[in-house]
């Protein structure tokens, strides 16, 4: 088994919350900001398993829906996203994604999860359902719940 990446990318995200007022009252530094992306991915096809990693050098709050860094001087720190996906057959997919944060704002900003499964209908019809798990944002508990799309393709 080869256990060097596939395609390597390297990104640059640059966002802009129009909210500033809101993102400076909860102690953001700025409502602008970039985060730098580095992202491998391998796909072991003898296993039917795609892995993908990220590194994003980042500032964002709940990802710069409060604004970016802090009052405090938090600078931009490194954090991990990474997915695994199976293929069960040609058409069925299941998998699992996890995103860390930064809690540069110390409201508690917690860390994202998902799983998914997703059906090829017809060469133009996918089905997808999830779970998604992104804990407390802004205070606000228990932000999870199921997700279902259909997606047509021509």
């Amino acid at each position: 088994m080869e256990f060097l990446p596939g395609p390597v990318s390297v990104g640059v995200q640059h966002k802009r919350n129009l909210d500033g007022p809101v993102a400076f009252a909860v102690g953001a530094a700025d409502n602008i900001g970039t985060d730098f992306t580095v992202s491998a991915t391998k796909l072991f096809l003898s296993h039917s398993v795609l892995v993908s990693t990220t590194l994003r050098l980042t500032e964002g709050n709940e990802n710069g829906l409060l604004g970016f860094g802090s009052a405090a001087g938090n600078g931009p720190a490194v954090q991990f996203e990474g997915s695994v996906a199976y293929q069960l057959s040609r058409r069925a997919v299941v998998g699992a994604e996890f995103r860390t944060k930064p809690d540069n704002l110390g409201l508690g900003e917690d860390d994202w999860f998902d799983l998914f499964a997703a059906y090829a209908v017809t060469e133009n019809v996918t089905v997808t359902a999830a779970y998604a798990d992104l804990g407390t944002i802004a205070t606000f508990d228990g932000q999870r719940g199921a997700f279902l799309s259909a997606q047509l393709a021509f």
